[in-house]
């Protein structure tokens, strides 16, 4: 017990002091960032451009979906940004959801069997946006502490994918009595409609062989909110709306939406990047 005091006493002192230059190495690194961040301000006020490109990565919280986007902006002036953006994600249908197949086993247990499904969905619909825009700084040019604002507008081509949606049901053909997977068609439908008949959905594999490519066109509307506009490293909020045209109908949905070309929706992104 005695040696154990003894080479805390020893090693105490020299901790204390690990500590104290840890603390002193964080307040020199505060304060070259607030130095930085201040001399920046400076420029900007003198007319100069501070930093030249900036490169984020954005999951995006759609009303109907979700999806991931890569943003690169050149900065042309203090307050306008040259954008383009590659964005890729899925739209869903408001009124599809998913359901599991179940019985009632022995004792009233309720069993759970097959992979969940969506009832009555046609097709999987993906999309791959390309577009072109701008970012402008609202209001004064922003503060070291505070929230810069901007609105982000824009617009271009869109690339929708439509994925033939499988269930798996019970194959009652001579050539046996396992299960099959079918998608809708004229011929399977009275199949593919009926919920008994249905064992689970089919894995995600399934239809990509099958995907059908529809071109058309988007345009997008937001705001930013960017916490520190000086610092190199982007964490930034958006709020924005997105609308699609395609030259032709993207059904979703066994009859809902068969004849639907026009979507439109709202969204919440997380940005995160960098700016040099």
């Amino acid at each position: 017990m005695k040696k154990i005091i003894v080479m805390t006493m020893i090693c105490l002192p020299f901790l204390v002091a690990a500590q104290q230059n840890k603390a002193q190495e964080r307040q020199q690194k505060a304060a070259e960032k607030k130095a930085k961040i201040e001399q920046l301000i400076k420029q900007e006020e003198e007319g100069a451009l501070v930093f030249q490109k900036q490169s984020t990565f954005g999951l995006n919280f759609n009303s109907d979906g979700f999806g991931f986007t890569y943003e690169h902006g050149k900065y042309k002036t203090i307050k306008k940004t040259n954008l383009w953006w590659l964005s890729l994600g899925e739209r869903k249908d408001p009124k599809q959801y998913k359901q599991t197949n179940t019985f009632t086993g022995g004792g009233g247990a309720v069993v759970f069997f097959g992979n969940s499904y969506v009832y009555g969905k046609q097709n999987n619909f993906y999309y791959l946006r390309l577009g072109f825009g701008q970012q402008k700084l609202l209001g004064a040019k922003g503060s070291k502490n505070g929230v810069a604002v901007s609105a982000i507008y824009g617009g271009g081509l869109s690339l929708g994918m439509l994925k033939p949606y499988y269930v798996q049901v019970p194959d009652n053909s001579a050539q046996g009595t396992g299960t099959k997977d079918i998608k809708y068609t004229d011929s399977t439908a009275s199949t593919f409609l009926d919920p008994t008949a249905i064992i689970g959905g089919s894995g995600f594999g399934k239809g990509l062989g099958e995907i059908k490519f529809v071109p058309g066109a988007t345009t997008r509307v937001a705001l930013r909110f960017d916490y520190g506009r000086f610092r190199e490293t982007i964490s930034a909020l958006e709020v924005g709306i997105n609308a699609e045209f395609y030259s032709q109908a993207m059904p979703i949905l066994v009859g809902v939406n068969d004849q639907k070309k026009f979507f439109f929706n709202g969204y919440i992104a997380l940005q995160f990047g960098r700016r040099k």
